[in-house]
Protein backbone atom coordinates (compact mmCIF):
# COMPACT_ATOMS: atom_id res chain seq x y z
CA UNK A 1 0.00 0.00 0.00
CA UNK A 2 3.03 2.28 -0.39
CA UNK A 3 1.81 3.71 -3.73
CA UNK A 4 -0.52 6.61 -2.82
CA UNK A 5 -2.72 6.33 -5.95
CA UNK A 6 -4.02 2.77 -5.42
CA UNK A 7 -4.29 3.53 -1.69
CA UNK A 8 -6.43 6.63 -2.34
CA UNK A 9 -8.54 4.69 -4.84
CA UNK A 10 -9.11 1.93 -2.31
CA UNK A 11 -10.19 4.39 0.39
CA UNK A 12 -12.45 6.36 -1.92
CA UNK A 13 -14.17 3.29 -3.37
CA UNK A 14 -14.54 1.57 0.00
CA UNK A 15 -16.07 4.50 1.83
CA UNK A 16 -18.24 5.50 -1.12
CA UNK A 17 -19.74 1.98 -1.20
CA UNK A 18 -20.03 1.84 2.58
CA UNK A 19 -21.75 5.23 2.60
CA UNK A 20 -24.23 4.05 -0.04
CA UNK A 21 -25.14 1.06 2.13
CA UNK A 22 -25.65 3.29 5.17
CA UNK A 23 -27.69 5.76 3.14
CA UNK A 24 -30.04 3.03 1.92
CA UNK A 25 -30.57 0.94 5.06
CA UNK A 26 -29.36 3.20 7.90
CA UNK A 27 -26.37 1.13 9.02
CA UNK A 28 -23.44 -0.86 7.71
CA UNK A 29 -20.72 1.73 7.03
CA UNK A 30 -18.15 0.34 9.50
CA UNK A 31 -19.14 -3.23 8.67
CA UNK A 32 -18.69 -2.83 4.93
CA UNK A 33 -15.55 -0.72 5.35
CA UNK A 34 -13.92 -3.23 7.70
CA UNK A 35 -14.82 -6.11 5.41
CA UNK A 36 -13.42 -4.53 2.25
CA UNK A 37 -10.37 -2.93 3.83
CA UNK A 38 -9.69 -6.18 5.69
CA UNK A 39 -9.06 -7.85 2.33
CA UNK A 40 -6.13 -5.51 1.66
CA UNK A 41 -4.64 -4.68 5.07
CA UNK A 42 -4.47 -5.75 8.69
CA UNK A 43 -7.69 -5.31 10.71
CA UNK A 44 -6.06 -2.80 13.08
CA UNK A 45 -5.13 -0.56 10.12
CA UNK A 46 -8.65 -0.81 8.73
CA UNK A 47 -10.14 0.02 12.15
CA UNK A 48 -8.00 3.15 12.45
CA UNK A 49 -9.09 4.33 9.00
CA UNK A 50 -12.81 4.00 9.64
CA UNK A 51 -12.90 5.98 12.90
CA UNK A 52 -13.53 9.51 11.60
CA UNK A 53 -16.03 8.61 8.82
CA UNK A 54 -17.88 6.36 11.23
CA UNK A 55 -17.98 9.04 13.93
CA UNK A 56 -19.16 11.81 11.59
CA UNK A 57 -21.91 9.76 9.93
CA UNK A 58 -23.15 8.26 13.19
CA UNK A 59 -23.23 11.57 15.08
CA UNK A 60 -25.26 12.92 12.16
CA UNK A 61 -27.63 9.96 12.49
CA UNK A 62 -27.79 10.36 16.28
CA UNK A 63 -28.57 14.08 16.34
CA UNK A 64 -31.15 13.85 13.55
CA UNK A 65 -33.51 11.81 15.74
CA UNK A 66 -36.21 13.15 18.04
CA UNK A 67 -35.49 11.53 21.43
CA UNK A 68 -31.79 11.65 22.25
CA UNK A 69 -32.23 12.38 25.97
CA UNK A 70 -34.85 9.69 26.53
CA UNK A 71 -32.84 7.06 24.66
CA UNK A 72 -29.65 7.93 26.53
CA UNK A 73 -31.42 7.53 29.89
CA UNK A 74 -32.82 4.19 28.79
CA UNK A 75 -29.71 2.79 27.13
CA UNK A 76 -26.83 4.16 29.22
CA UNK A 77 -26.18 0.80 30.98
CA UNK A 78 -25.73 -0.81 27.58
CA UNK A 79 -23.44 2.03 26.47
CA UNK A 80 -21.33 1.63 29.62
CA UNK A 81 -20.96 -2.06 28.78
CA UNK A 82 -19.91 -1.17 25.23
CA UNK A 83 -17.12 1.07 26.52
CA UNK A 84 -15.88 -1.45 29.09
CA UNK A 85 -15.96 -4.36 26.64
CA UNK A 86 -14.23 -2.44 23.86
CA UNK A 87 -11.40 -1.26 26.10
CA UNK A 88 -10.99 -4.80 27.42
CA UNK A 89 -10.95 -6.38 23.96
CA UNK A 90 -8.94 -3.82 21.99
CA UNK A 91 -5.72 -5.68 22.70
CA UNK A 92 -6.84 -8.39 20.25
CA UNK A 93 -7.11 -6.20 17.16
CA UNK A 94 -4.09 -4.11 18.22
CA UNK A 95 -1.94 -7.16 19.00
CA UNK A 96 0.39 -9.26 16.93
CA UNK A 97 -2.04 -12.13 16.34
CA UNK A 98 -3.10 -10.74 12.95
CA UNK A 99 -4.53 -14.04 11.74
CA UNK A 100 -6.72 -14.35 14.83
CA UNK A 101 -8.05 -10.80 14.46
CA UNK A 102 -8.76 -11.38 10.75
CA UNK A 103 -10.62 -14.62 11.49
CA UNK A 104 -12.61 -12.91 14.27
CA UNK A 105 -13.55 -10.12 11.88
CA UNK A 106 -14.72 -12.65 9.29
CA UNK A 107 -16.74 -14.52 11.90
CA UNK A 108 -18.42 -11.29 13.06
CA UNK A 109 -19.35 -10.34 9.51
CA UNK A 110 -20.63 -13.83 8.69
CA UNK A 111 -22.66 -13.95 11.91
CA UNK A 112 -24.22 -10.58 11.13
CA UNK A 113 -25.05 -11.77 7.61
CA UNK A 114 -26.76 -14.91 8.92
CA UNK A 115 -28.72 -12.98 11.55
CA UNK A 116 -29.90 -10.53 8.88
CA UNK A 117 -30.94 -13.22 6.42
CA UNK A 118 -32.75 -15.16 9.13
CA UNK A 119 -34.93 -12.11 9.89
CA UNK A 120 -34.98 -12.94 13.56
CA UNK A 121 -37.79 -11.18 15.41
CA UNK A 122 -36.76 -11.17 19.04
CA UNK A 123 -38.55 -9.28 21.80
CA UNK A 124 -36.93 -8.24 25.07
CA UNK A 125 -39.45 -7.32 27.80
CA UNK A 126 -38.82 -3.98 29.55
CA UNK A 127 -38.15 -5.71 32.87
CA UNK A 128 -35.22 -7.61 31.33
CA UNK A 129 -33.45 -4.52 30.00
CA UNK A 130 -31.86 -3.85 33.39
CA UNK A 131 -29.60 -6.89 33.10
CA UNK A 132 -29.74 -7.59 29.34
CA UNK A 133 -28.51 -4.12 28.34
CA UNK A 134 -25.15 -4.29 30.17
CA UNK A 135 -24.56 -7.88 29.00
CA UNK A 136 -25.29 -7.06 25.37
CA UNK A 137 -23.21 -3.89 25.61
CA UNK A 138 -20.22 -5.74 27.05
CA UNK A 139 -20.48 -8.50 24.43
CA UNK A 140 -20.72 -5.89 21.67
CA UNK A 141 -17.70 -4.11 23.09
CA UNK A 142 -15.64 -7.30 23.18
CA UNK A 143 -16.50 -8.00 19.54
CA UNK A 144 -15.69 -4.38 18.66
CA UNK A 145 -12.34 -4.55 20.43
CA UNK A 146 -11.44 -7.79 18.69
CA UNK A 147 -12.69 -7.01 15.17
CA UNK A 148 -13.56 -3.32 14.72
CA UNK A 149 -17.16 -4.31 13.87
CA UNK A 150 -19.81 -3.14 16.33
CA UNK A 151 -23.09 -4.59 15.13
CA UNK A 152 -23.22 -7.94 16.95
CA UNK A 153 -25.15 -8.36 19.19
CA UNK A 154 -26.11 -4.66 19.52
CA UNK A 155 -28.21 -4.37 16.36
CA UNK A 156 -30.43 -7.44 16.97
CA UNK A 157 -30.85 -6.40 20.62
CA UNK A 158 -31.88 -2.82 19.82
CA UNK A 159 -34.27 -4.18 17.22
CA UNK A 160 -35.89 -6.32 19.91
CA UNK A 161 -36.82 -3.38 22.18
CA UNK A 162 -39.95 -2.42 20.27
CA UNK A 163 -38.67 1.05 19.36
CA UNK A 164 -40.40 3.11 16.70
CA UNK A 165 -38.53 3.41 13.40
CA UNK A 166 -37.06 6.86 14.07
CA UNK A 167 -36.18 5.88 17.64
CA UNK A 168 -34.44 2.72 16.41
CA UNK A 169 -32.38 4.66 13.86
CA UNK A 170 -31.37 7.13 16.58
CA UNK A 171 -30.58 4.32 19.04
CA UNK A 172 -28.33 2.71 16.42
CA UNK A 173 -26.61 6.06 15.94
CA UNK A 174 -26.03 6.29 19.70
CA UNK A 175 -24.62 2.77 19.93
CA UNK A 176 -22.36 3.22 16.91
CA UNK A 177 -21.10 6.61 18.12
CA UNK A 178 -20.17 5.24 21.55
CA UNK A 179 -18.55 2.18 19.94
CA UNK A 180 -16.49 4.35 17.59
CA UNK A 181 -15.21 6.57 20.41
CA UNK A 182 -14.45 3.56 22.62
CA UNK A 183 -12.58 1.85 19.78
CA UNK A 184 -10.51 4.99 19.19
CA UNK A 185 -9.59 5.06 22.88
CA UNK A 186 -8.76 1.35 22.86
CA UNK A 187 -6.49 1.66 19.83
CA UNK A 188 -4.80 4.72 21.30
CA UNK A 189 -4.16 2.91 24.59
CA UNK A 190 -2.36 0.17 22.67
CA UNK A 191 -0.39 2.59 20.49
CA UNK A 192 -2.29 1.51 17.37
CA UNK A 193 -3.63 4.90 16.26
CA UNK A 194 -0.86 6.50 14.16
CA UNK A 195 -1.16 10.09 12.96
CA UNK A 196 -1.02 9.03 9.30
CA UNK A 197 -4.05 6.79 9.73
CA UNK A 198 -5.93 9.61 11.45
CA UNK A 199 -5.24 11.96 8.52
CA UNK A 200 -6.36 9.36 5.98
CA UNK A 201 -9.46 8.68 8.05
CA UNK A 202 -10.32 12.38 7.93
CA UNK A 203 -10.01 12.39 4.14
CA UNK A 204 -12.34 9.37 3.93
CA UNK A 205 -15.21 11.46 5.33
CA UNK A 206 -15.95 13.04 1.94
CA UNK A 207 -16.59 9.80 -0.01
CA UNK A 208 -18.53 8.44 2.97
CA UNK A 209 -20.86 11.47 3.00
CA UNK A 210 -21.16 11.36 -0.79
CA UNK A 211 -22.09 7.69 -0.56
CA UNK A 212 -24.73 8.44 2.08
CA UNK A 213 -26.27 11.08 -0.18
CA UNK A 214 -26.29 8.64 -3.10
CA UNK A 215 -27.75 5.97 -0.85
CA UNK A 216 -30.56 8.28 0.17
CA UNK A 217 -31.33 8.86 -3.52
CA UNK A 218 -31.28 5.12 -4.22
CA UNK A 219 -33.49 4.35 -1.22
CA UNK A 220 -36.46 5.90 -3.03
CA UNK A 221 -35.77 3.86 -6.19
CA UNK A 222 -34.63 0.40 -5.04
CA UNK A 223 -36.74 -1.98 -3.02
CA UNK A 224 -35.15 -1.96 0.48
CA UNK A 225 -35.73 -5.71 0.89
CA UNK A 226 -33.83 -6.50 -2.32
CA UNK A 227 -30.90 -4.33 -1.27
CA UNK A 228 -31.00 -5.79 2.23
CA UNK A 229 -30.72 -9.38 0.98
CA UNK A 230 -27.82 -8.48 -1.32
CA UNK A 231 -26.10 -6.69 1.57
CA UNK A 232 -26.30 -9.65 3.95
CA UNK A 233 -25.28 -12.17 1.28
CA UNK A 234 -22.29 -9.98 0.55
CA UNK A 235 -21.38 -9.91 4.23
CA UNK A 236 -21.48 -13.71 4.33
CA UNK A 237 -19.13 -13.90 1.36
CA UNK A 238 -16.74 -11.31 2.83
CA UNK A 239 -16.85 -13.04 6.20
CA UNK A 240 -16.03 -16.41 4.69
CA UNK A 241 -13.09 -14.97 2.77
CA UNK A 242 -11.68 -13.29 5.88
CA UNK A 243 -12.10 -16.41 7.99
CA UNK A 244 -10.17 -18.38 5.37
CA UNK A 245 -7.41 -15.75 5.28
CA UNK A 246 -7.17 -15.65 9.06
CA UNK A 247 -6.97 -19.41 9.45
CA UNK A 248 -4.52 -19.77 6.57
CA UNK A 249 -2.15 -17.17 8.04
Amino acid sequence: MADPIPYAALLTTTFLLAGVVKGVIGLGLPTVAMGLLGLAMQPVEAAALLLVPSLVTNVWQLLAGPRFGALLRRLWPMMAGVVAGTLAGAGVIAGTAVGTATAFLGAALAAYGMVGLAKLRLRVPPAAERWAGPLVGTATGLVTGATGVFVIPAVPYLGSLGLARDELVQALGLSFTVSTLALACGLALHGALPLAASAASLLAVLPALAGMALGGWLRARVRPETFRVCFFVGLLALGGQLIWRGVAS
